[in-house]
């Protein structure tokens, strides 16, 4: 960062562009997807089953029960959006001296994956357990119902947050991208 910010934007960085640099940005990629889903499945499951025991006590309530289950399946369309930008800005160089796909963005890729797939996993553990235990609540008590959305939208923030700074992050690593040019293909 410091580096880049002394360099004029008209002269390009000397970097290595190596295919270790893709599979950086392919594991930040299937990082997001796959543990926002696994946080998207918990959180579902998990609350899935409260609705089931708040049928039972109360049939009327179901589909204001259902929230939590909703909240949960968007987490993992937080982790699909990262993984197709990450994907989509994975494009490795094969000549010298143009501009490639760097080490340092493949990095950074890897991290804004990591960032949105486990804020989406802390987020669905979250909705998960707060959903099971205010669904079965709200069975008995309708003056839980605003409690608990209001709990689900802060769980639901946790994943959201993971989503904004992996897309701060794919910026930076575009950035460098766009402001380096390869030297060495391995």
């Amino acid at each position: 960062f410091f580096r880049q910010s002394f360099i004029p934007a008209a002269m390009p960085m000397e970097v290595e562009c190596t295919p270790a640099a893709a599979f950086f940005g392919a594991m930040g990629a299937s990082s997001a997807l796959v543990f926002a889903n696994l946080g998207a499945a918990y959180g579902t499951a998990k609350s899935g089953v409260g609705v089931a025991h708040l049928g039972i006590m109360a049939d009327k309530k179901i589909m204001r029960g259902i929230v939590p289950v909703v909240m949960a399946g968007i987490l993992g369309i937080y982790g699909l959006i990262v993984a197709v930008i990450i994907a989509g800005g994975i494009n490795p160089s094969t000549k010298i001296n143009e501009k490639g796909y760097t080490n340092f963005g493949g990095y950074i890729h890897f991290a804004a994956g990591l960032a949105a797939g486990m804020a989406s996993l802390a987020a669905g553990l979250a909705i998960g357990i707060v959903g099971d235990s205010c669904v079965r609540a709200y069975g008995k008590q309708d003056k839980i119902f605003v409690a608990m959305i209001l709990m689900l939208i802060f769980a639901e923030a946790l994943g959201l947050y993971g989503l904004i700074i992996s897309l701060l992050m794919n910026n930076a690593a575009q950035s460098a991208n766009n402001n380096a040019k390869c030297t060495k293909l391995l």
